[in-house]
């Protein structure tokens, strides 16, 4: 599928000569996979942990929604972490922040272990957020560099594969670690993983950015510089609309635990197999995602996705408001959802960065910022209800699809023309 002619790097440092030649079949593959460990690392952050809800709530002598929280610190940590990146990698180049990153994310991740409230927790999982979001941020970031533009939504697609296989792999395996060892033994293997990713990174992959040392750091300068991003049309139109679509995501996963194990009591390694399996729709709809690019254009992908999800969403609320929803009902409307939700965030993602060479580490900074920002809201959101239903869950993922669509339709109209990048030329 991926041939050598097809397939090429930009030129990069003398001290990487290989890189100036076509890219292999071997090295495609090789780059996706240590990418999409670099991009799955923040998901499995977030749902390795999920089962251990109620035990981390009895340790620290708190609530499951206090516990809750802490999911939604760790949300505004990754927004305000990758708008720290950004300029840091167009700086310094990709390497040297993702290093300074992971570092902070291993050692904070150690830390977890030691805690003795709930605050304590909330606070550790900012900070290892602000951590983690630059394996996240330069992940995009190395897309861009490395593989030729019209390429990139296949390749992001490629991405969300692993990206999936994290809520599908980091629940179950949560959820008997949990069972095995206790909660902290979470924690210890989130360090591990951070420590693996600095070894992949230095070992294999090239660093073909010629760091732009005229950028300036200060403040002025970088609110500039995502303030030019900002101002692209297809950024302002498609990072917004996959943003908040993302935010439904985010409601989902820090609704599951008390949807599924206080609402409809299952236990703990089940409710790692019903998440996992309802991330095989999110997976699934990414791969479906690259057979569908091969005839729809990715702005009429995103729009017939949203257009499926408002409309899966009007029957699940319909249903939950007459009673007659019960467990694996609520299973079958969150995997149509999830579904849909699968084929907005690759092509949204391209959209957005496409027209973005130079400056694609703030592009993708604020791309992420974007998402995580409205997946923090999201998840305060449903903290806030503490009547346990799957009501407040699913009015807060109809109100993030329905803005989504309208926010497409706007943008597109008030861009005109000019929306069209040069993915889609």
């Amino acid at each position: 599928m991926y041939t050598e002619q097809k397939i090429k790097l930009f030129r990069c440092k003398a001290s990487l000569p290989f890189l100036e030649l076509p890219m292999t079949r071997q090295t495609y593959i090789s780059l996706i996979l240590i990418l999409g460990t670099l991009t799955a690392l923040v998901p499995f952050t977030v749902d390795m942990y999920l089962p251990g809800f109620p035990e981390i709530a009895k340790d620290l002598h708190t609530t499951t929604a206090e516990v809750a929280l802490s999911l939604s610190s760790f949300f505004i940590g990754i927004s305000a972490g990758q708008l720290l990146y950004g300029p840091l990698l167009d700086r310094f180049g990709r390497k040297i922040p993702l290093y300074s990153g992971m570092v902070l994310f291993v050692i904070s991740s150690l830390c977890c272990i030691w805690v003795t409230n709930i605050n304590e927790l909330i606070i550790l999982r900012f900070v290892q957020a602000i951590g983690g979001c630059a394996a996240a941020v330069t992940s995009m970031t190395l897309v861009r560099d490395l593989f030729p533009v019209k390429e990139s939504a296949k390749v992001f697609s490629l991405l969300m594969l692993m990206v999936g296989l994290s809520p599908m792999l980091a629940p179950t395996i949560g959820s008997y670690v949990t069972d095995a060892f206790g909660w902290h033994t979470v924690f210890i293997t989130l360090a591990g993983m951070g420590g693996f990713v600095i070894l992949t990174v230095t070992f294999f992959v090239p660093d073909t950015y010629v760091p732009d040392t005229t950028l300036s750091l200060k403040p002025k300068a970088i609110l500039g510089n995502f303030i030019a991003v900002m101002r692209e049309p297809a950024f302002y139109t498609y990072a917004f609309t996959g943003a908040i679509a993302f935010g439904g995501l985010f409601a989902y996963v820090a609704s599951s635990p008390l949807i599924f194990r206080e609402v409809f009591l299952v236990d703990t390694k089940m409710y790692g197999w019903i998440f996992a399996f309802l991330s095989i729709a999110f997976i699934g709809a990414n791969q479906v995602n690259m057979l569908l690019l091969n005839y729809y254009t990715s702005e009429q992908i995103v729009r017939m996705a949203l257009i499926g999800a408002c409309t899966v969403l009007v029957g699940f609320l319909s249903f939950t408001l007459s009673g007659t929803l019960e467990l694996y009902g609520t299973i079958g409307f969150l995997f149509l959802y999830l579904s849909f939700l699968g084929l907005i965030n690759p092509n949204t993602a391209a959209l957005s960065l496409a027209p973005f060479s130079k400056n694609a580490g703030s592009a993708s900074a604020l791309l992420g910022a974007l998402q995580m920002s409205m997946g923090a809201l999201a998840s305060i959101a449903v903290s806030l209800f503490t009547n346990p239903s799957t009501l407040p869950m699913i009015i807060i993922i109809g109100a993030t699809t329905f803005l989504s669509l309208f926010m497409l339709t706007i943008g597109k109209r008030i861009a005109g023309k000019s929306v069209k990048t040069v993915l889609e030329s």
